[in-house]
């Protein structure tokens, strides 16, 4: 099978798991799982977020009142949940620190470029951070690119997941500790295995047709 074709069979067979068995994911597979969403692109590289694991029993439960009922359940018997995090404001601090790992990397062969690359970061990063609302919905787009790379990269290991968006941020955030600390949760993601049984995973895929989604400009 072509990489091409082994991607395609993963989108066709990637599903929303709506009943997990209990099994854990390797602690090995899970860690790569952490570096493919540490690797995850982000708007000018501006990696304004942070990942938060919850993987005990005791710490599922202590998240439970931020979950709506339905949701509880997908993370009781899921083996590990992420929540997806943003701040209010991006700091000088965090600029600074993307920048100097980044010329610790070695991303700039001259000096001369550093200074016009860190501008234009910061050109974007104002534009779209204004206000309180204007800076979480721009980081919340990002989050999402975060969110379906592990979604698909999951899949391609062989664990299943869902999305969760049935949450009670402000009681989340509470539990958490975010506001406090300029955080806000803005997604949440169940990783580990479906159980046998469940009934999503026995559903046909539904997408909408490809002449009814893309379109050509000429």
């Amino acid at each position: 099978m072509t990489t091409e074709n082994k991607m395609l069979q993963i989108a066709r067979e990637r599903y929303t798991t709506k009943h997990y068995s209990g099994k854990q994911i390797p602690r090995e597979q899970f860690e790569e799982l952490l570096e493919i969403l540490r690797l995850a692109p982000s708007s000018v590289n501006a990696q304004s977020w942070k990942f938060i694991t919850v993987s005990t029993a005791e710490a599922k439960n202590k998240i439970m009142e931020g979950l709506l009922d339905f949701n509880r359940e997908r993370v009781s018997k899921a083996s590990d949940i992420i929540v997806f995090v943003v701040p209010e404001k991006i700091s000088e601090e965090h600029l600074q620190k993307v920048l100097d790992k980044e010329i610790a990397d070695g991303r700039y062969a001259q000096e001369s470029v550093i200074e016009g690359l860190d501008a234009g970061r910061r050109h974007f990063v104002k534009l779209h951070s204004q206000t309180v609302p204007e800076t979480l919905a721009w980081e919340t787009a990002q989050a999402y690119i975060a969110l379906g790379i592990i979604l698909f990269a999951s899949a391609g290991m062989g664990i299943d997941s869902t999305a969760l968006e049935g949450v009670d941020y402000d009681k989340l955030d509470e539990i958490l500790g975010l506001r406090e600390r300029g955080l806000r949760s803005v997604v949440a993601v169940s990783l580990g295995y479906r159980d046998p049984n469940d009934s999503n995973a026995k559903r046909p895929k539904s997408r909408l047709a490809k002449e009814d989604l893309f379109e050509e400009f000429k």
